[in-house]
């Protein structure tokens, strides 16, 4: 997509639309849907993920993507970068033998697993998803690489929403995040 990097944020920006009380009373719900509808939106978005991650990040090589809105920037991003895309889900879902860390949510307990054969030792990867809140998830994921010896560049994500303080969760893994709430 042809324009500056601040145009760029400023489409990715007005496609993103706010949805109070959205799953329940007294949560503001970040719709990405608009994004993936509007392919100069999306475009816009692995643009500016390919920018920064060539210009911080160019030994990575291998792009993971978390469940399930990483499955949609991270794909293409890595097919940009000549890298390859692994997953992680939730437990249960991913065929073969695998390896899992359990995490704790605001509600109670979850496991992030990823394919065993999925990650080698020293390789040097980042994590992408649409949002970190909390940061619970993206730092579950960046255990799992750990725990796979993986090296973490960082992690990846639209939308940051700043008052949750996720990111100070991943202090020791740079976040990259377009746009801040």
């Amino acid at each position: 997509m042809a324009g500056s990097s601040s145009e760029k944020l400023d489409l990715v920006v007005q496609k993103i639309r706010p949805f109070p009380d959205f799953p329940t009373k007294g949560i503001l719900f970040w719709d990405i849907c608009p994004i993936l509808k509007d392919p100069k939106a999306l475009a816009a978005v692995i643009d500016l993920f390919e920018e920064h991650v060539r210009q911080k990040h160019p030994e990575v090589q291998l792009i993971v993507g978390l469940d399930a809105r990483g499955f949609l920037f991270g794909p293409l991003l890595a097919q940009r970068l000549g890298v390859g895309f692994a997953l992680v889900r939730k437990k249960g879902k991913l065929p073969g033998p695998t390896v899992s860390v359990a995490y704790s949510l605001e509600y109670g307990t979850a496991e992030a697993e990823i394919q065993e054969d999925a990650v080698e030792p020293g390789q040097k990867v980042l994590l992408v998803d649409d949002l970190l809140a909390t940061g619970g998830t993206l730092y579950a994921a960046c255990e799992l690489m750990k725990k796979q010896q993986a090296e973490v560049l960082g992690c990846l994500v639209v939308i940051e929403l700043k008052d949750l303080k996720g990111a100070e969760r991943l202090k020791s893994y740079p976040v990259f995040s377009l746009v801040q709430h």
